[in-house]
């Protein structure tokens, strides 16, 4: 008697788990489902939300039944429930990245290059005039690079949006021309506005923009008035070439075929992640700072990857470009060279 009684317990006790389990299952896909149809609106304005609200009430009535009876059987609730959340999936999945969208003109344009041995030439390199306004004059230009004249790398971010989430550019600078930046960015539609939630629910395409750093950095420090810090990377040289040739790699990718953005998995810090750790021989550690990318220099602190002779606190205060990038616009002479060389004021040498 006793051995059936505790055997009862047991089962009625793995029922009322599985119960829980089911619940929490309804509640976080229900709110997960819901954020997608509200991020991507599949049914226009009005009738994506009226899907909304009539899922939550089925997903509502069903835990609410679920605790004290059932609609029709407990086990035909969940089946009902299964079938519709797999429907949903297979909407979700199925939205495919395009290339045809009416783009924003700061995305407009894609990438392209054609490469002789070492010397590159750069199609479609975005060299905007800004103004104070945020307007800008449009110009995309061709620029020939020797990837032996690679001196040196630099992780640039940008903060507007608290210390824990930053914008990650990687800048390359040459021994016979200005710096040319490369930014992973969201590509946006005409009057469409960056999401961090919606970066979540395929919302945006990936786009790689290549650009002068008059462009690029000066526009999120002068025209936007972000935080944005400069810092020089320790690299060897076949490592800063190879990276390199990995953002071509990139670009080939993006034009052959359109890829999600994603707020957390494939961003801005991520990916450039994966293209430094596809050149580089030893395996970098995963660290939640590439997630939380406004520590990014921190990570690269620890990895010796910046110049040790000088603090992290101190490294910040070095790095912080926008005291000189607003002394560059008082001056007469308004060239890229000029910029370029203004931010660069002051910061430590990578060796």
């Amino acid at each position: 008697m006793h051995n059936i009684g505790s055997r009862e317990f047991f089962i009625a006790l793995g029922i009322g788990l599985l119960h829980s389990l089911f619940t929490l299952f309804v509640v976080l896909s229900s709110f997960w489902l819901c954020l997608a149809l509200w991020i991507q609106q599949p049914l226009g304005s009005l009738l994506s939300r009226v899907a909304i609200i009539l899922w939550s009430l089925f997903a509502l009535s069903l835990i609410g039944v679920y605790v004290s009876g059932h609609l029709i059987s407990r086990r035909t609730d969940i089946i009902i429930y299964c079938c519709a959340f797999a429907l949903a999936l297979i909407w979700y999945f199925s939205l495919d990245a395009r290339q045809d969208r009416d783009w924003d003109p700061e995305v407009a344009e894609q990438l392209s290059y054609e490469k002789h041995g070492d010397t590159v030439i750069l199609h479609n390199v975005r060299n905007f005039n800004w103004h104070a306004d945020g307007s800008y004059d449009i110009h995309w230009e061709d620029r020939t690079v020797d990837l032996n004249k690679i001196t040196g790398v630099n992780v640039i971010t940008s903060y507007w949006m608290g210390p824990q989430i930053a914008h990650t550019l990687v800048s390359f600078d040459f021994s016979d021309q200005k710096p040319l930046v490369f930014s992973i960015e969201i590509r946006k539609e005409k009057g469409e506005a960056f999401s961090a939630i919606g970066g979540f629910f395929r919302k945006y395409e990936l786009s790689l923009v290549a650009s002068d750093e008059k462009d690029i950095v000066y526009t999120r420090s002068n025209i936007r008035h972000e935080q944005v810090y400069l810092f020089p990377i320790k690299m060897p040289a076949t490592e800063r070439k190879a990276l390199f040739i990995e953002y071509l790699h990139q670009a080939d990718e993006l034009r052959a075929e359109a890829k999600w953005y994603n707020t957390l998995t494939s961003n801005c810090t991520t990916l450039v992640f994966d293209m430094v750790q596809a050149i580089n021989p030893q395996r970098l550690p995963k660290d939640y700072r590439l997630l939380a990318s406004g520590y990014l220099p921190n990570y690269l602190y620890d990895l010796q990857a910046l110049n040790q002779s000088v603090s992290m606190k101190e490294w910040y205060r070095l790095a912080h470009i926008n005291p000189r990038a607003e002394k560059y616009d008082q001056q007469s002479n308004q060239s890229s060279e000029y910029f370029s060389k203004t931010i660069r004021v002051g910061l430590p040498k990578t060796e």
